[in-house]
């Protein structure tokens, strides 16, 4: 009786483990696949002048070196004091590399207050090439809202950065170097992530990871 019990017991794990492997590659293949959805008014954004443009599709062919997404929620005051050293490290970046091209998409997550008019300003400062303002009709996280971002991004490479400027913007520069040393980047994608207190050590905490693994974070949790 206990040999048979053993022998269920362990057919039974194995039939367990057989299925999660099979849903595991399932969410594995069907990654890229799940629905991206968007309400009508969320597919567009506002030009400098005004007009409604359409927003452009990470699937499309990169047309700057690098996007920055800003998910923000209820950031008014906050802002602009981190699109500020932002922008100017950007723009300081651009004269000295005049090759060099970026974009910044801030999203406002549902916001109560005036987030997204303060972030059009800089939109009309700069140009919606430059800047532009995704506005979410409600509250999806700040996963959601950064997972809005990199799908409207026309980067060759995409930075997260958070809205309340606690980071210093210049760090990117190390991220960079840790993401380059990465390569070759298997599939072409790497992560390189940063902590404040790596920043803090001088040290970035790094990891390589397949198009599917990449895809499936952004997919499934939401973060970058």
């Amino acid at each position: 009786m206990v040999p048979l019990l053993l022998q269920l017991a362990v057919l039974g794990a194995g039939l367990a483990a057989a299925a999660l492997i099979l849903i595991s590659f399932v969410a594995f293949i069907t990654a890229a696949e799940v629905p991206h959805h968007r309400h009508e008014e969320e597919k567009f954004f506002l030009s400098a002048t005004g007009r409604k443009e359409a927003l452009p599709s990470i699937r499309d062919p990169p047309t700057k070196q690098l996007s920055v997404v800003v998910p923000s929620y209820n950031e008014e005051n906050r802002l602009p004091v981190m699109l500020d050293e932002a922008l100017g490290y950007l723009e300081e970046r651009q004269k000295r590399d005049p090759t060099f091209t970026y974009e910044v998409i801030v999203v406002d997550d549902g916001s109560k207050d005036q987030t997204s008019k303060v972030a059009f300003k800089y939109c009309q400062k700069y140009g919606s090439d430059k800047v532009r303002v995704i506005t979410l009709l409600k509250n999806r996280g700040k996963g959601g809202a950064i997972r809005m971002g990199i799908f409207s991004s026309r980067g060759e490479k995409i930075l997260m950065a958070d809205a309340d400027g606690a980071t210093k913007f210049p760090d990117i520069e190390k991220l960079e170097k840790g993401l380059n040393d990465l390569q070759p980047w298997p599939d072409q994608m790497a992560i390189a992530c940063g902590s404040r207190a790596h920043l803090e050590k001088e040290s970035i905490a790094q990891h390589k990871c397949s198009f599917g693994g990449l895809i499936s974070q952004l997919v499934f949790t939401g973060i970058f």
